[in-house]
């Protein structure tokens, strides 16, 4: 075999690999992982704007909706709900919020505080006294009540409603940015949840 022909199987050869591996990438970045940024500051104390973090995208692909106790109390990214779409806002827009209430849970704000199931919840928040009022809801099948940990400045369930599941993209497992709070993003367990 001529060296022209040599170099010519190992540029092909190098390309095959170079498909193979952005194939593999793509594939990771569009259905298991992906990096998002934290705009706002909706979720302090618990992520600061400018944050960096990562999205795991399978826990919603494959939990059930008959159990979608997994995901309380974790961070999750959602498309908006289609009350925000018909608010003005895109509806590829992503929003970040904790999940607070699942199906059949009752979810009040009263006297400066959230109670789930009628037991008051102060973790998380960065200001402990809501400066609102609402419900009590009981969450419907298939939807979920998410709020920011900032309670007083979050664009939230608390405004437009129930989240329906079928809008969630994934939830937020690790923050790599600022590098002094690089890691899982993990949180103590919460009074009186299960």
């Amino acid at each position: 075999m001529s060296t022209t022909q040599e170099k010519r199987n190992s540029i092909i050869k190098d390309l095959k690999n170079l498909l193979i591996w952005i194939s593999i990438a793509l594939i990771i970045r569009w259905q298991v992982i992906e990096p998002r940024w934290i705009p706002s500051g909706s979720m302090l104390p618990t992520l600061q704007i400018q944050d960096k973090i990562l999205v795991e995208k399978l826990t919603p692909k494959i939990t059930s909706k008959s159990n979608l106790s997994k995901l309380k109390n974790k961070i999750v990214v959602f498309n908006v709900p289609e009350q925000l779409i018909n608010a003005g806002y895109e509806a590829d827009t992503a929003l970040i919020k904790r999940v607070i209430g699942i199906p059949g849970d009752k979810v009040e704000v009263r006297d400066g505080n959230l109670y789930l199931n009628d037991i008051a919840q102060n973790n998380y928040v960065f200001d402990k006294n809501i400066n609102y009022s609402m419900g009590p809801f009981i969450v419907p099948e298939e939807s979920l009540w998410v709020m920011g940990d900032n309670r007083n400045n979050s664009m939230d369930s608390h405004i437009w409603g129930f989240l329906p599941y079928k809008k969630v993209i994934g939830k937020a497992i690790f923050r790599y940015w600022p590098f002094n709070k690089i890691g899982p993003i993990r949180f103590p367990a919460l009074n009186n949840l299960n």
